[in-house]
């Protein structure tokens, strides 16, 4: 059907078939690529941002399905002229693949003739409106029967501008199927204008938008929803930070903690986050200096992320703290925390180290719960602890935990650390180690750093020289380092 704006002008003419042609063959041709991507991307994740990226792709094949139908209609040019008297509805042949399958089918047109109250409805038009193609074309005033009550003072609005004021008509509603579908339309037309400039017709086209209506409000709830994870997950990483903070040793830098007048211990610690994730472990480091001269070491980790598992991890450090003041050792102090787990609303796993030592003897008390064993450097050289009998932390209820004793000299270097210290790291001799052998292949390149130890003069130049050799890889997991240097 042409579209005029006025009763004596013509419509202007289509471009060149091969103008037309070409658009559509690279309309075509960047639709199979969109849709290739799509299906390389095909992903059941729950994730908010796949779940945005999957609704941009459909939404673009959406609109590229429409652009393709839309050229290929200006190809084939106007519809023809009915050859029955106007107002007898004109009814073309459905296009393949139904009102749902084709875009073809969810394009119609209409047009209204004011002085003979003469009505013309396309093919296309039934299909949309859900009408038997061999009723009767509705009228302006029936036709607000078939849409939503609520979107009926929007078609009353538009139709009113473009019969009164010579408005174009731009606008969208719902309509009501006779299977009861609700489809969203599209309309756009023009009065047609005598040479008074009065009204003598209006004709539209309509256009079913409800798949691209529906595409559209996906991206927007998908988009807001990874807005909201987003905002969310920032949130909980600067609470689990801020509980990080609260519960850790407040000092920084070197601490030395006397024994009787004489500087006993030199310690230095570092938390190293880490690079694949935003959110904070349940990694910790702990030194206090207990009532009966002795002091603390200990280093643990609680599986997980974020402000849960922050949380747990200060429960555990508290309890850890607690025991020690009360004179618990090391080994009975692991099995009640392992009891502490058991009991948990929410189960969980930890691993730990607990040391406990006394400057008078210079015995190191210690035990473990699945956990890296202490690194010790003498003399330029480095070994591992014989570790003492210890399951994880949460692994099983009752479980027992051996402790074990070293005599350490001055000058001795003690070195605990969470296995996250090393595993996944990228870029080192030892790399391909790291990815299959987890915490234990930190046991190598840690020891491999007893010479530079020994060239260091506090704890803290040891703690930097693990920072500068394993703080920039692509660890997997958070970690801490704590070094205790024996000084009297």
């Amino acid at each position: 059907m042409p579209s005029p704006v006025s009763a004596d002008r013509s419509a202007a003419q289509p471009p060149g078939r091969g103008s037309v042609e070409a658009l559509i063959s690279q309309a075509r041709r960047l639709k199979g690529d969109v849709y290739a991507v799509r299906r390389d991307a095909q992903s059941e994740g729950s994730d908010p941002q796949e779940r945005w990226q999957r609704a941009l792709y459909d939404l673009a094949l959406h609109q590229l399905d429409d652009l393709d139908a839309h050229l290929a209609q200006l190809r084939d040019g106007p519809e023809p002229a009915p050859a029955e008297p106007i107002g007898t509805p004109v009814v073309r042949p459905a296009p393949a693949g139904g009102a749902h399958g084709s875009l073809l089918s969810r394009v119609g047109s209409a047009e209204w003739n004011l002085l003979t109250d003469e009505v013309s409805w396309s093919g296309e038009l039934y299909q949309i409106l859900g009408i038997d193609p061999a009723a009767r074309p509705l009228t302006l005033d029936e036709l607000p029967s078939l849409i939503l009550e609520e979107d009926r003072p929007k078609l009353t609005a538009m139709v009113t501008d473009c019969l009164v004021d010579a408005k174009p008509i731009d606008g969208e509603f719902r309509i009501v199927r006779a299977d009861t579908d609700v489809r969203t339309v599209h309309m756009m037309g023009e009065p047609v204008l005598d040479a008074d400039g009065s009204t003598t017709s209006m004709w539209v086209v309509l256009r079913d938008v409800s798949e691209l209506r529906h595409s559209q409000r996906t991206v927007r709830e998908t988009r807001d929803s990874m807005h909201h994870h987003h905002r969310q997950a920032q949130t909980e990483h600067r609470l689990a930070v801020e509980l990080q903070e609260a519960v850790l040793p407040p000092w920084r830098g070197s601490l030395r903690l006397p024994h009787r007048g004489r500087q006993t211990l030199d310690l230095a610690a570092h938390s190293l986050p880490a690079a694949t994730s935003t959110l904070i472990g349940g990694d910790w480091y702990d030194a206090l200096e207990l009532s009966d001269g002795a002091t603390l070491l200990s280093v643990g980790d609680l599986t997980g992320h974020g402000v849960a598992v922050a949380s747990g991890m200060a429960t555990l450090l508290g309890a850890v703290r607690g025991m020690a003041l009360a004179g618990t050792e090391p080994g009975p102090l692991l099995a009640l925390l392992n009891q502490l787990l058991d009991a948990t609303v929410q189960p969980a796993l930890g691993s730990a180290v607990c040391c406990r030592y006394r400057p008078e003897t210079r015995a190191l008390v210690w035990a473990q719960a699945g956990h890296p064993a202490p690194l010790l450097y003498r003399d330029g050289t480095g070994r591992v602890l014989n570790a003492p009998d210890g399951v994880l932390l949460g692994a099983t209820t009752g479980a027992a935990y051996g402790q074990a004793v070293e005599i350490l000299q001055p000058g001795d270097l003690l070195l605990l650390y969470t296995d996250g210290l090393v595993s996944g790291r990228r870029g080192s001799p030892r790399s391909s180690e790291a990815e299959s052998g987890g915490a234990t292949t930190a046991v190598p390149a840690l020891l491999d750093l007893a010479p530079r130890f020994e060239a260091a003069r506090t704890a803290q130049d040891c703690v930097r020289t693990v920072v500068e050799e394993f703080g920039g890889g692509e660890r997997e997991d958070d970690a801490c380092v704590l070094v205790a240097k024996v000084t009297a």
